[in-house]
């Protein structure tokens, strides 16, 4: 037996190391391949392609606004790692993967107490590491079967092999849920305990580490326990209590979060188009916010105000509004507020009303002012026409359906009367209010023929941005730029401004609030109302300062409605909004280019000593026409006959006294605006005051006009004849009208004379009482 042993032992040990060269070889092999294939796995994202963030937009300094949901329905907020609180980062880690940093993305010990917990019934914890988990949300992974767990490891190891440990660990914060369609720390901190993931707390960051381990039974709820999350936060801390040597509190094991508030969802309308414009470049795990002009407080004081100012005034049909908040110098938008409720679908409320075109009434009245005064047709108190009034075909009226009469530009503008505005429009140098709409950025779609003097009245479209924009210039420095919505926006504007700075400044000083209304009384307030036809929508624009605030009042249907005057409900919201917000006001010292001297408190020239009321007021020295008031003389009344005389010859009793001489057609305006004015008394028929009598002033032909071609209906008999009438000087008491040799009658200087043409060419003559005359040129044609 010891013979056969010591035989068999040498050989024994021959077989063995073959075997063991073999299985050398084998290991070898398997560790080449693994190498191999651990060299040769190709690179994977970290986030699913189909994975977006929800779309944020932040105010002016960072702040959140708005957070959308994501297509499928989540909020997740992108949040570098550096951005989050260490303390939950620990908190995970503790929880998790306490040798995250030192694994290749498997614990082998992790797995093995995993394993032996499964088949012996334990509870040893989960064997996945952070970067385990991470796989299974980017894949979709079903890890429960051996192959999905084997399939989850490679992965992982393929994510260690391509991306740091930060970057890992940054993506799983970013990917995992925390109760609900709340996925992400960024998005957890923000909806569970109302602060960023930089600014948790240690007890906070507990409670949020342990939701992604079961985030359906321990989400945080608006009411109610939920012991589930308070029994897992509080395992958590004791150990992290223990570990950092805290002392223990009583109250440790009931701790929990409750839902802080709903995702915030502020400047719905600018958020939505922003989004849209920026859609192309939100790629899958970029989540940049959008940063805007918007400031939060001023937003939210929009919109609250807009809200309180609608829900008072729904008893009369107001239900919606719309407001822009512009920071005039720098263009930028502070506030912006599409509708009074975005969720409201009785009123369309998901309309964005600050890009809708509508009519903006009088809206665009100051404008016109501005280019007069511009042009020196005009100066604060020069005195306009407001009587009735045709141009060509067309007769306007004014709001109330009533004539002020003879009125101040200042007044004119302020009342926002219509036939001055349409006069003035009439006189503007090409290309007038149309050219200067359009090189201030106003999207007009049609030539200026079509809307004609219609455009000063609301004839043409306009947004609430081009609104803005267009006070914007008025307010600083009269060069026309786009509102911007984003900061760095483009600044580029024309080097020539559109309005001089003298004009700009006298115009809002014509618009400086001086209502009798408390509502409206704030002097630091220039503010402009507009009513579109039909009362469909109502519009307040004003500037305080540095700011430009625009408002707007109907409905997105156009459905109209009688309490849509702006200056009974728009003017109050705009007041309202600028009292809520409490901006600075600034003085608006006149410029080197406007002078303020004493002026004529009736006539708006330069006083003369006959003048007894007089008022300062301003105007722009070399453009504005400015003259010696004409209206106040001082003249000889015969004290028996009570004539005015020519000139005093001793032989009687005469008595100085001073009279105004109006134009005949201003004192007719006076007379239907029921405006008594002290008119001098009839002259003297003799020759001394004949020959005394104003030579200089000739009648002037207003109608007809030489320019035009007169069609004459003959089956119309309203379209049968032709209005006869000319401006003449004061004193003149008649007028008498021929065409060619023929008489054709005779009326007083404010009453147009109707005459019957024929067609042909006509050379139509008027003589005053005083033996002055005009002609005109009239071509005439008839048709059936």
């Amino acid at each position: 037996m010891e013979r056969i042993a010591h035989r068999d032992g040498p050989r024994a040990g021959f077989r063995i190391l073959p075997a063991a060269a073999s299985a050398a070889r084998k290991g070898l092999a398997v560790l080449v391949v693994c190498v191999s294939g651990y060299a040769l796995l190709p690179r994977t994202e970290l986030y699913p392609p189909e994975f977006r963030f929800s779309r944020a937009l932040e105010d002016r300094d960072g702040r959140l606004l708005h957070l959308a949901l994501t297509p499928d329905g989540k909020y997740r907020r992108c949040t570098p790692l550096a951005e989050i609180s260490p303390a939950l980062i620990e908190a995970t880690l503790t929880l998790e993967d306490r040798h995250f940093y030192g694994h290749p993305g498997v614990n082998p010990l992790s797995l093995l107490r995993a394993a032996w917990g499964a088949v012996s019934g334990s509870a040893k914890g989960g064997g996945s590491t952070i970067t385990m988990q991470l796989a299974r949300l980017r894949h979709g992974l079903r890890t429960r079967t051996p192959w999905g767990k084997a399939w989850q490891i490679v992965r992982a190891v393929q994510m260690e092999r391509h991306h740091s440990k930060d970057e890992i660990l940054e993506a799983y914060l970013n990917q995992a849920p925390y109760g609900g369609n709340v996925e992400g720390a960024g998005a957890a901190a923000l909806l569970w305990c109302g602060k960023t993931a930089r600014e948790l707390t240690l007890r906070e960051a507990v409670t949020l580490a342990v939701l992604p381990q079961s985030p359906t039974t321990r989400r945080p709820r608006m009411s109610g326990e939920n012991a589930s999350l308070a029994a897992a936060q509080h395992r958590l801390w004791e150990r992290l209590r223990v570990e950092r040597g805290l002392p223990a509190d009583p109250l440790d094991a009931v701790f929990t979060l409750w839902q802080a508030r709903p995702a915030p969802r502020e400047a719905p309308h600018l958020a939505r188009r922003l989004f849209t414009l920026h859609e192309a470049h939100d790629r899958a795990a970029s989540g940049a916010p959008v940063r805007c002009t918007l400031s939060v407080e001023k937003q939210r004081g929009v919109e609250r105000a807009l809200q309180d100012y609608v829900e008072r005034k729904r008893e009369v049909g107001i239900t919606n509004a719309c407001a822009l908040l512009v920071h005039a110098p720098s263009r930028e938008v502070l506030a912006y507020a599409g509708s009074s409720r975005f969720l409201d679908p009785s009123i369309q409320g998901q309309v964005d009303g600050v890009t809708a075109r509508r009519s903006p009434g009088s809206a665009l009245k100051p404008f016109i002012y501005a280019l007069a005064l511009q042009e020196g047709l005009i100066h604060p108190r020069t005195l306009l026409r407001d009587g009735r009034t045709a141009f060509g075909a067309y007769n306007p009226e004014n709001f109330d359906r009533n004539f002020a009469g003879p009125i101040s530009a200042r007044d004119a503008l302020f009342h926002s009367r219509n036939i001055p505005a349409v006069a003035l429009a009439q006189k503007l140098a090409p290309p007038g209010l149309y050219g200067f709409l359009k090189a201030a950025g106003v999207a007009l779609p049609r030539p200026a023929g079509h809307y004609g003097l219609a455009l000063p009245l609301g004839g043409g479209e306009v947004s609430m941005e081009e609104l803005a924009e267009l006070y914007s210039l008025l307010a600083d420095d009269g060069r026309a730029r786009r509102l911007s919505l984003q900061p760095g926006g483009d600044l580029e504007h024309q080097s020539r401004p559109l309005i001089t700075a003298e004009a700009r400044h006298l115009t809002r000083m014509m618009l400086s609030a001086r209502e009798a209304d408390p509502a409206m009384d704030d002097p630091s307030v220039m503010w402009k109302t507009g009513t579109s036809h039909g009362f469909r929508d109502a519009w307040a624009a004003g500037i305080r300062g540095d700011y430009v605030l625009v408002v707007w009042i109907g409905n997105f249907n156009g459905k109209a409605n009688p309490a849509f005057i702006a200056r009974e409900c728009a003017a109050p919201l705009l007041f309202e909004v600028f009292r809520h917000l409490r901006l600075p006001a600034r003085a608006d010292p006149p410029p080197p280019g406007v002078a303020r001297v004493e002026l004529c408190a009736v006539s708006g020239q330069l006083p003369v000593p006959h003048c007894r009321h007089r008022a300062r007021g301003g105007f722009i020295p070399g453009v504005s026409p400015i003259t010696p008031c004409a209206i106040h003389r001082e003249v000889l009344v015969d004290a028996a006959s009570g004539l005015r005389v020519a000139r005093d010859d001793g032989s009687r009793g005469l008595r100085r006294e001073v009279f105004e001489f109006w134009p005949p057609d201003l004192l007719e305006m006076f007379r239907q605006a029921g405006v008594p004015r002290r008119t001098p008394p009839p002259l003297e028929f003799d020759s001394d005051s004949l020959a005394a009598a104003d030579i200089a002033a000739p009648p002037k032909i207003l109608s007809p006009r030489a320019a035009l071609v007169y069609t004459l209906r003959a089956s119309d008999p309203a379209r049968q004849t032709i209005p006869l009438r000319a401006d003449t000087a004061p004193g003149v008491a008649r007028v008498f009208w021929f065409a060619g040799p023929r008489f054709l009658g005779a009326s007083d200087p404010a009453t147009p004379l109707l005459w019957s043409a024929s067609p042909g060419r006509w050379q139509v003559h008027v003589l005053d009482d005083h033996g002055r005359g005009a002609a005109v040129e009239a071509r005439v044609e008839m048709v059936p």
